[in-house]
This record gives C-alpha cells, sequence and structure tokens, in this order.
C-alpha cells in the first residue's frame, strides 16, 4: 500500500486507462480525501505538494474529463506562471507511472469506480440515507446515513491546503457533511430511541456549527424527550443570543416553533400546510439536481428553474419544494393576465377592491415566512420579474422559486438550467412510465437497447419520453423506435388533464415557438441546417445574421430553444425537427449550399494542419465539426458532385487519423454510384480552371468506399489506371499512403515522381520506403529510411509520422535483437497514438510489442500487452482490429 493512509479494500473494476506505453487499470485502489489524502492498494505514492494536488482535483472529478485549463487554474489559482501547461504535462506523465489517467483532446480523466472514491461514496449514501428518510423509512436511512459520515477520517482535503482549490472544496464537503449529520438527527429522532444516545454527537455537531438552525433544533426536540426541558430553552437561548450577534437576525420561525411546542408541553409543530398540487407518478431521474436545488433554495431567495418545454422544470420545483419546511404556495402563471392576481388568489386572498393588488400582496406577505413557486414565467416574464423583485424587497421571509423558458433577469438570481435527461436517467423513466400501462413490459438484453435508442433519438427530454413510454398501448416497442422519424404525430396523445400545450410533444414545442420574434423564428429555422450544434462564427455565415448572430443566439439560449456550451450552440433534436418544417423549401437550398461551402472552406483550410505541429488543435477543431461535415459531404453528394469530391479529398487525412473511415464509407459508396464512372473536369488530369485534381479525388473516394466493404472491380480498375498512368506528384500527401495501405507495397504508389516537394510528404516517401525494406528483410536499408525520416519528422513537430515511424523502428530494432531499443520506440509511439486518438494504432503496436515480450521469453508481460491491445481494439471499433487483437490473446494463454 502506497503510505499515505488506508480505508477498506477491495478491487477496482474499470479497465480502460493507459499509462506510457501500455493501458493501465486502478484496479484495487482506493482513493482517500475525507481526511489525510491517501491511497489504498498503489504501489507508489505521488510525492510532492504539486503532485499529490493534482491526484486530488482529478478523485474530486473521477470519471468525467478535466481540461487542462481547468487544471492549470487548480494547481496555480488566478495567476499561472508561464510554463503552466508544459508543468503540468508533465506532473501528469508522473502520475500515470502510480495511477490510470486518460488523455484526449478535451482533457485528463482518472479511471475510479465511484465506489473506490470515497468522497464519491460518502455523496452516494449521504443522498440514498436522506432520500429514504423522506419517503418514511427512518431505520434504513440511519444505516445509510451512519455508515457515510462513518468515512471521514478528518478534515476533508487536510493536507492539502496550499492547493488554490482546496478551500472551496472543503467548504463544500463540510457543508455536506453537516447536511448528513442533521439527516440522521432527524432519522434518529422519527426512530424513537433513546434520547441519550443521541446527545453526545449532537452536542458535538452543534458545537461544530453553532449556527445551523436545525441542529440546534434537533437538540433541542432530544433534550425535551429526555425530560430534560430547562436545557433545551437555554439552547434556544444560546442560539437567540448568538444569532443576534454574528448575522444580527431572530431564530428562525422552525426554531421558534419548536422553542414554543417545549414551552406548552408538546412536540413541535408540524409545519404549515403548503399548497403544493399532489403527483400521481414516482419522481425518476434528477436526484442529484434535486439534492443541488434544496441546498440552494437554503441559500439563495430567488432561484429560476430554465429550459425548454417537457424538461420537466414544475416537478423538479414540486419536488423541492415538497422536501423543504415551512409554508409553500404554488402558482400556476401559464393563463395568468397579471402575476399579481395569480399569486393573490394562490394564497386564497380576496379582493378587497384596493386599486394596487402588489401593494395588498406586500403587506400579506411582509412578516410570513412562504416559499412562492411561480410556475411558467415565459409567459408574462417582465410583469413576473417586476412583481417578483418588489416582493423580495420588502418581504424578507420570503423565498421565490420560478420556472421559465428564460431567466427574470432580476439581480441576485441564481439560475438553474434543466436539460434533458441522461440516457440512463430516461430509460429509467421510460421503463416506470411503460410498466404503468403495460405490467408485462421486461427490459431485457433484447428490448434495453432499443428503449436506449428511443430515448436518445428524444433527446431524453422526459415528457417526450413518457408520451413514447404511454404508446405502449398500442404499439410494440420496436414500431414505436421506427416511428420516430414522424415524432410529431407518433406522440399526439397524452394526458388530457394537463394543460393543452403540454398534451403532445408539439404543442409544447408550438409554445415555445409562439415566443419569439420574427427575426429569432427566421434564425432558427436557418440554424437546422446544422448537424451536431455550431460555433456563433458559423451561424453567422451559414445563416446570413453575420454579426448579429451571437445576440441571436444569446437570446435563443435564453429562451431555452437553444444549448450553449464550450462555445458552440446546439438545438435539441426535437426542436430541431419542428424548426425544420419552419423552413421554406427555397431558403433551405440557400442555408443548404452556404453550409456547404463553409465547411468545405474549413476542411481546406484544415487539411495541411493536420500536417503540422497544430496537429492536435485542428483534429480536436474538425472533430468537434464531424456531424457538420459529414451532413455537407452527404448535401454535396446530392446537389454538387464537385464540391462533394474536394470536401472528401480535404477530409481524407482527417478521417484516416481518426478512425472514422467506416462512418464515411457508406456516403463515399454514394458518391461513387452518384459519379457513376465520370469524373468533373475531366478523369485523366487536373481541371485547371479550379485548380483540383478530380481524377486524385476518384481515388479517395474509391478507397473511402472500400473501407465499408468490396468495391465494385470496374472501379476499382479505373482507380487503378489513375495511380499507375500518374505523372506529376499527388496533390493530397495522404493519396500515396492509403493507396499503398489498400493496394499493397507492389502497387506502385512509392515511385518518385508521385512524391510532393513539401519536407512532410517527402519525409513519408521516406517512411514509406523504410517500411518497405522491413517487409522485405533488408533492416539496415530500413533504419536509415526510418531513422531519417523520424528526424524530419521531429523537426516538424508531426506526432502521426513521427509515431508510425517509431512503429517501424521498433520493428528494426526488434529484428536485430535488441528487445530494450524495440520496447523504448514502442512506448514512445503509444503515448503519440494515444494522444491523437488513434487507437486501431495503439492496438496493432501493442500487439507488435507484445510479440517482441514473448519472443524475449517475458510471458506474462506479453500476455498483459495482448490484454490490453484488445481494450485498445475495442476503443477503435473497427471489426479487424478486433479480430487481430482476440486472435493475438488466443495464442498466448495464461500461465
Amino acid at each position: 500500500m502506497a503510505e499515505l493512509d488506508s480505508w477498506g479494500s477491495g478491487a477496482g473494476r474499470h479497465q480502460h486507462g493507459q499509462g506510457r506505453g501500455e493501458l493501465r487499470e486502478n484496479r484495487g485502489m482506493r482513493f482517500l480525501l475525507l481526511g489525510p489524502m491517501g491511497i489504498d492498494g498503489a504501489e507508489t505514492a505521488p510525492a510532492g505538494p504539486r503532485l499529490r494536488a493534482l491526484l486530488a482535483y482529478l478523485v474530486l472529478n473521477a470519471g468525467h474529463t478535466v481540461p487542462a485549463e481547468r487544471l492549470v487554474d487548480a494547481l496555480y489559482g488566478d495567476e499561472p506562471p508561464a510554463g503552466a501547461p508544459g508543468a503540468l504535462q508533465s506532473q501528469v506523465s508522473r502520475l500515470r507511472k502510480s495511477v490510470d489517467i486518460e488523455y484526449g483532446p478535451a482533457g485528463y480523466r482518472l479511471v475510479a469506480d465511484p465506489e473506490d472514491v470515497d468522497v464519491l461514496r460518502f455523496e452516494q449514501l449521504a443522498r440514498e440515507g436522506a432520500r429514504a428518510r423522506e419517503a418514511g423509512d427512518p431505520g434504513r436511512a440511519a444505516v445509510l446515513l451512519r455508515e457515510a459520515l462513518g468515512l471521514w477520517r478528518g478534515p476533508a482535503l487536510a493536507d492539502l491546503t496550499h492547493a488554490p482549490f482546496a478551500a472551496a472544496q472543503s467548504a463544500r464537503l463540510e457543508e455536506l457533511r453537516a447536511g448528513a449529520v442533521e439527516e440522521l438527527a432527524e432519522a434518529e429522532l422519527a426512530l424513537g430511541g433513546d434520547p441519550s444516545e443521541l446527545l453526545p454527537w449532537l452536542r458535538e455537531a452543534v458545537a461544530a456549527h453553532p449556527l445551523r438552525e436545525r441542529l440546534r433544533g434537533q437538540l433541542m426536540r432530544a433534550l425535551r424527550r429526555g425530560g430534560r426541558g430547562a436545557e433545551a430553552l437555554a439552547e434556544y437561548e444560546t442560539a437567540r443570543t448568538l444569532l443576534a450577534e454574528e448575522l444580527g437576525t431572530d431564530p428562525s420561525p422552525e426554531l421558534a416553533a419548536v422553542h414554543l411546542s417545549i414551552l406548552r408541553g408538546e412536540e413541535a409543530r408540524t409545519a404549515p400546510a403548503s399548497r403544493l398540487p399532489a403527483q400521481l407518478t414516482s419522481f425518476v431521474g434528477r436526484d442529484c439536481e434535486l439534492a443541488v436545488l434544496v441546498r440552494l433554495l437554503g441559500s439563495s431567495r430567488l432561484v429560476t428553474l430554465i429550459g425548454t418545454g417537457g424538461t420537466g422544470k414544475t416537478r423538479l420545483a414540486l419536488e423541492a419544494a415538497a422536501r423543504l419546511p415551512g409554508e409553500v404556495c404554488f402558482v400556476d402563471l401559464s393563463a395568468a393576465p397579471r402575476t399579481a392576481l395569480a399569486v393573490r388568489g394562490a394564497l386564497g386572498l380576496r379582493d378587497s377592491g384596493a386599486g394596487d393588488p402588489e401593494a395588498a400582496l406586500v403587506e400579506a406577505l411582509r412578516d410570513r415566512a412562504v416559499l412562492l413557486i411561480l410556475d411558467n414565467c415565459e409567459q408574462i416574464v417582465e410583469d413576473a420579474a417586476a412583481l417578483t423583485h418588489r416582493l423580495l424587497s420588502h418581504c424578507p421571509g420570503l423565498r421565490v422559486l420560478a420556472t421559465s423558458r428564460e431567466a427574470l433577469g432580476i439581480t441576485g438570481e441564481s439560475l438553474r438550467p434543466v436539460g434533458p435527461l441522461d440516457t440512463d436517467a430516461a430509460v429509467r423513466l421510460f421503463t416506470d412510465r411503460a410498466l404503468a400501462v403495460r405490467p408485462d413490459f421486461e427490459p431485457d438484453d433484447t428490448n434495453s437497447r432499443t428503449v436506449r435508442d428511443i430515448c436518445d433519438s428524444l433527446d431524453g427530454l422526459p415528457l417526450a419520453v413518457e408520451l413514447a413510454a404511454a404508446r405502449l398501448r398500442q404499439l410494440p416497442l420496436a414500431e414505436i423506435a421506427d416511428r420516430l422519424d414522424d415524432r410529431f404525430r407518433l406522440l399526439s396523445r397524452g394526458d388530457r388533464t394537463k394543460p393543452e400545450r403540454h398534451r403532445t410533444l408539439r404543442a409544447v414545442v408550438e409554445w415555445s415557438w409562439s415566443l419569439l420574434s420574427d427575426e429569432e423564428r427566421e434564425f432558427a429555422a436557418r440554424l437546422t441546417v446544422f448537424a451536431g450544434g455550431a460555433t456563433a462564427e458559423a451561424a453567422g455565415r451559414v445563416c446570413g445574421a453575420g454579426p448579429d448572430a451571437e445576440d441571436l443566439l444569446a437570446s435563443l439560449t435564453d429562451k431555452s430553444l437553444v444549448e450553449a456550451g464550450s462555445g458552440r450552440y446546439r438545438m435539441l433534436e426535437t426542436i430541431r425537427a419542428y424548426a425544420s418544417e419552419q423552413l421554406p423549401s427555397r431558403s433551405r437550398e440557400l442555408v443548404g449550399a452556404a453550409h456547404t461551402a463553409y465547411f468545405l472552406e474549413l476542411a481546406e483550410a484544415a487539411d495541411p494542419e493536420l500536417r503540422s505541429a497544430d496537429q492536435l488543435r485542428w483534429l480536436e477543431r474538425l472533430s468537434a465539426e464531424h456531424a457538420n461535415l459529414r451532413a455537407s459531404l452527404v448535401r454535396a453528394t446530392r446537389d454538387d458532385l464537385p464540391s462533394a469530391l474536394r470536401l472528401l479529398t480535404a477530409l481524407s487525412s482527417f478521417w484516416w487519423l481518426r478512425g472514422l473511415r467506416a462512418d464515411v464509407a457508406p456516403v463515399a459508396a454514394e458518391l461513387l454510384g452518384a459519379l457513376d464512372g465520370y469524373v468533373p473536369g475531366g478523369m485523366e488530369g487536373v481541371d485547371f480552371d479550379c485548380g483540383f485534381d478530380f481524377g486524385e479525388a476518384y481515388v479517395l473516394c474509391v478507397l473511402a468506399a472500400g473501407a465499408g466493404g468490396a468495391v465494385p472491380g470496374a472501379e476499382r480498375a479505373r482507380a487503378a489506371r489513375i495511380v499507375a498512368e500518374r505523372d506529376r506528384p499527388f496533390r493530397q500527401p495522404f493519396t500515396a499512403f492509403l493507396w499503398a495501405i489498400s493496394a499493397g507495397p507492389s502497387a506502385g504508389a512509392e515511385r518518385p515522381e508521385l512524391t510532393g516537394p513539401d519536407p512532410w510528404t517527402r519525409a513519408l516517401a521516406r517512411a514509406g520506403a523504410g517500411h518497405l525494406h522491413l517487409f522485405h528483410g533488408r533492416v539496415e536499408e530500413a533504419a536509415l529510411d526510418l531513422s531519417a525520416a523520424l528526424a524530419a519528422f521531429r523537426s516538424l513537430g508531426e506526432r502521426w509520422g513521427t509515431a508510425t515511424t517509431l512503429a517501424g523502428l521498433a520493428g528494426v530494432s526488434g529484428a536485430l535483437g535488441d528487445t530494450e531499443a524495440a520496447l523504448a520506440c514502442a512506448d514512445e509511439a503509444l503515448v503519440l497514438f494515444e494522444e491523437l486518438g488513434c487507437w486501431e494504432d495503439v492496438a496493432d503496436l501493442l500487439r507488435q510489442r507484445a510479440e517482441l515480450l514473448r519472443g524475449a521469453g517475458r510471458l506474462a508481460a506479453a500476455r498483459a500487452d495482448f490484454e490490453r491491445a484488445l481494450v485498445a481494439a475495442r476503443r477503435a471499433g473497427t471489426p479487424a482490429a478486433l479480430a487481430a487483437a482476440r486472435s493475438s490473446l488466443s495464442s498466448c494463454p495464461a500461465s
């Protein structure tokens, strides 16, 4: 065990990480932060405060990818030194020797089961305990909460106080700990056991948190039950004095109610009756959001849940309100002419005939502690905002929880976006609602994939998922999935008791659409041309909005028609389907042509950068736009064959590097069929009018289509003739490489006249010659060419060429019997391939590494590499890589 500290035992469950030159697993490790930092089960412990802080931050975010920028901020604060990014890379490399950290363009991810992280385990147990108590099972709640609090070994992050992020995280965890103590106290009081057992730790908790009124009230109740009423009253006086001195406030109505009940010799009174609509269905899928909202309502007087229609904002608000003490009043504004009139009616106040109903509300609420839920504020958002501001300004005991499709825009407003459910939660919701209409419905291996596909297709939108599940009354599951292309017709029957705008999927979307201005509707309809979202710059150019695009996108985001994140804007597929219907056919043609032109320009600008030191940044940019690039290619194949061929040419290297050939193969095959043997601009040469070589593009189209299966012999022969008769360099440097990979080393692509003048092409040609020498057993010639190619690729800073050449040099060293040199080359290449996300290459190289180890008699290490090769092949997802990995593993049985 790493000598930091220890907690429990057990094996890790994930097998997807990677270290330098190998894929690791955090198997058998447990990560401890609730007290002094520790790792149970690690062979070595990270040394040094910065390295420990890095690990702690990754542990706090275990299972999630953390961008490098966030890690730099976490380690260095607001003013990191100039070399912080480089230092971070070095620290991660050192840390990966001890624990499994995955790396990708989006950042770093610690692979760990939540069960093996004490912070995550504590949070899970605390949530489950609170839910059990609220559900009327205090016995189970007490068991869960005791286990949760038993994970604490001291103050959270106790030995990481130097880290910039530690103070905020420690405060957050200590707040959760205090909340768990309160929940446990409530459960124990509900069980009615001997109060003397509660008193010692309740006193300790109150001493640690003297201003937490709920804890103080629980201590008073325990003292009263033990016949110590005088001490209970003294506790109230202590609390009253502290609150006045420290905060300048009086005790809360809840604590005052406990005090009064003791004076009267009664148990504490129940909270005032709440005016909440009763719910007929279970609450599914938002437990974490519910817990956050409940905590937020304890500290903020105005919280607004924002999101598009059908996401479940109202239900989340009602569930949160039901878990809070005190008076609650629910106000539906969907059909209200004025907010004040609706609030007055919901509170049961009579119309006094006064000219200003808002003033009457101020007087009615001035001295009351009430949570007011204002539902559907978007209908009269300005009026709702004005009244909310006035009431909060004059009624100190009032809190407001609003639901809306846009923010109220009041200073002090806390916004909580309510988006779609994740796939697992959506599946649980579908299953729950399906069982209500089809009690014999049973999720199994056969139908679970179909349910997931339905939920994903519906964006995880709760209303849409519920409507789809309801159709199981009439339709089999497979038919529901097949008919989702016409989702508005399929999901046209809903709960007759709900407001009309919530009865069908179309009605929900139409309600949101009706709240837009004409300019916003036109822009939103044009925005549907994008697949997978868009940047503001792309939206402005393609949709013709220019510099106004950012304001329009911001407005659509505020109104929950568009989601924003990481510099991109995206419509839910359901919103996109409706908005697309509103786009006239002529506008659709114009916007589609602009979309194709924009992404053709991007692809052609990015292609040369993929062979530069800036390779990773451009790969990440193209990966973000893969859906748009593919959609542009599909459209151009139908409407603009020259542009389709140009797109395919520019994207060929990207598809290879990202392992996307199988994904685009069907589109390439369709393009090949559309060409029908004819290449625009002349098959035999270059169309000098546009400076583009369509003959070469035809070859690349044949190669791309071939990634998805066999290409007809005539097309293959035509491509071979173009290559054989060519007497000048290819314009796309990857063409020769891809042809050689497809047709074999004797296909003629290595001819000198096909090599271009740029350094990358010459380096690739030299590497290709080296690999060919190695293939024919000419080891010395291979070493000479590959070493020269490696030097050239290193000077360019290009990772893929460097890694490919290092893989060849590993083969050279292996052939010369120098196993250690071969392993060193393979390890360096593996790191580069992993950074690029070339998992098929990782799998191939790990199999090569395993063969080297097997040849050296290191059979256990060889089998471990074969196993890691299978993990990488699964990530690649290509049948050939999986078949090769499985075959290799079967040839190396476990000892």
